[in-house]
């Protein structure tokens, strides 16, 4: 038995396993998508600030010309994923199940798809790794697996803390979604070279490339292109949900466990998604800022269910129409099942966090009604992190936020697992959303109200010492005007009275 398996076994309980629904979607060979009408391009596509538009509306642009700058250590710069003209710049329905608008900017393809110049490097490894982040930011790269964390950030943070182990997700546990199945399948030398350039800008020695063992075609492609490479190493993993999480990865092929409020580099290792890889290899090799990605589209609405590569800022509508929406979907989610998100219209936009778009049907769509917890604790079993949602809900149900965050809150992965087994069908995942979003709206308002409360005491300080430098000054004053008083009194000259500026005085 290997060191994996043993891992595995020591932690039995944790996860589901959910009905795949990879095929036949998986097995279909990546398409291209034909350039739609316009191109609705988010400012807001990553973790951290936004990106702000640097193009006018009218501009003639081209392919992978720079459109929005990053802004702030933590942002990442936005290119055109085409050819054409700026034909506005404002407000679009974000790809966010609140609806709410979001910066953008429109660009009407001119069928060109003409390329802007590329700079492309023959060899990455004759650069220093600091100038790898530095092309990688520029190109606006980000991980690609749904954190859409700004990759330079993280490779110069593992460059900072030393980590010894790459660890490259190939997981893709979520139902539904086999886009990275895909890149592994016909990419795959473009993820090899590309994770061995990451493992050079963060200085590790080793990958090592988890992969779900119910995806034999993407194990057989990514060992036969890093077989020359001895410290590439491809390693299967059980196929369970959530494999494909950091923590549980890490875990799984390391023995190492990350702690709460801890970062895994701080345990000696990092993690990149397999298309963040890739996108790192046609960052360095080909020049090319990320301006496409491979998207699954499935679920029962869809009559051609598959994978493509298409440009970012795609409608959604767009993708349905290309895989063939058979009436109208009862449910559309931008990612996965699990942990993907509701959209409330397809008129929006994929971003590169789009790993996939799902059209689901009646069926797929139905939603138990809730019942009351009746304290089996499958929630408790089924929880990756550890932790205890039955008591965390139960918090949460009379707004103990405060409580909920004493048992761990903070420490939720947002899987879905505990909803998944919950047999009253409790709509757990929404609650632990809820509670996040309430505590983040409380600690922004105590935030602001602090700031408040400080301007209010430097306001009221400052009119104190306002106050009483006008009364030393008017003292000073009165006593120059005794003083002259006594001595026209005594018969002596007066000495000349000064006069004083209020505000000067004050200053001095």
């Amino acid at each position: 038995m290997g060191i994996f398996e043993k891992i595995f076994r020591r932690h039995p309980h944790w996860g589901v396993h959910p009905d795949d629904h990879k095929l036949p979607a998986a097995d279909v060979p990546l398409r291209a998508l034909p350039l739609p009408e316009r191109l609705y391009v988010p400012m807001q596509q990553h973790v951290g600030g936004p990106a702000r538009p640097i193009v006018l509306v009218g501009q003639h642009v081209l392919k992978g010309q720079l459109i929005a700058e990053p802004q702030g250590n933590v942002s990442a710069p936005v290119h055109a994923p085409t050819s054409g003209e700026v034909s506005a710049i404002g407000e679009i329905t974000a790809p966010h199940p609140s609806g709410l608008a979001q910066l953008a900017i429109t660009i009407a393809p001119d069928g060109a798809d003409a390329w802007c110049e590329r700079l492309p490097v023959a060899d990455p490894f004759a650069l220093a790794p600091a100038e790898i982040a530095r092309r990688t930011a520029a190109a606006g790269v980000v991980g690609l697996g749904g954190a859409t964390f700004p990759a330079a950030v993280k490779f110069n943070l593992g460059r900072r803390l030393k980590v010894s182990t790459l660890i490259v997700n190939g997981g893709e546990c979520e139902p539904y979604l086999s886009s990275d199945d895909r890149i592994m399948r016909d990419r795959a030398d473009e993820v090899v070279d590309g994770l061995r350039i990451v493992m050079y800008a963060i200085g590790a020695g080793e990958a090592l490339v988890g992969i779900e063992d119910n995806k034999p075609q993407a194990i057989a492609a990514m060992r036969v292109a890093a077989a020359a490479f001895g410290n590439v190493h491809v390693r299967p993993v059980p196929a369970r949900y959530p494999m494909g999480s950091d923590k549980q990865l890490i875990q799984t092929l390391t023995g190492k466990e990350v702690p709460a409020d801890a970062r895994a580099a701080e345990v000696g290792v990092l993690v990149h998604n397999v298309s963040t890889c890739a996108a790192v290899h046609r960052a360095l090799r080909r020049g090319e800022p990320l301006v496409e990605r491979i998207v699954t589209l499935n679920g029962g609405a869809l009559t051609r269910p598959g994978n493509v590569l298409a440009p970012i800022g795609t409608p959604v509508v767009d993708l349905l129409r290309f895989a063939g929406v058979s009436g109208r979907p009862a449910r559309l989610v931008l990612g996965g099942p699990m942990m993907g998100i509701v959209l409330p219209h397809a008129r929006v936009p994929i971003v590169k966090g789009a790993s996939g778009i799902l059209a689901f049907d009646a069926a797929e769509a139905r939603t138990p009604a809730a019942g009351p917890c009746i304290r089996c604790g499958s929630c408790t079993r089924a929880c990756p992190m550890g932790l205890l949602p039955l008591e965390m809900a139960s918090r949460i149900g009379v707004d103990d936020l405060d409580g909920a965050t004493g048992f761990g809150l903070s420490d939720c992965i947002g899987c879905g697992c505990c909803a998944y087994v919950c047999p009253s069908h409790i709509p757990l995942v929404q609650y632990f959303s809820y509670a996040k979003g309430e505590l983040s709206a409380r600690e922004r308002s105590k935030l602001r109200n602090d700031a408040t409360r400080r301007l209010a005491d430097e306001r009221v300080a400052r009119l104190e010492r306002e106050a009483r430098d006008k009364a030393a000054a008017a003292a000073k004053r009165k006593a120059e005007r005794d003083a002259a008083k006594a001595a026209a009194g005594a018969g002596l000259r007066p000495p000349p009275v000064r006069v004083v500026n209020p505000a000067s005085e004050a200053a001095t």
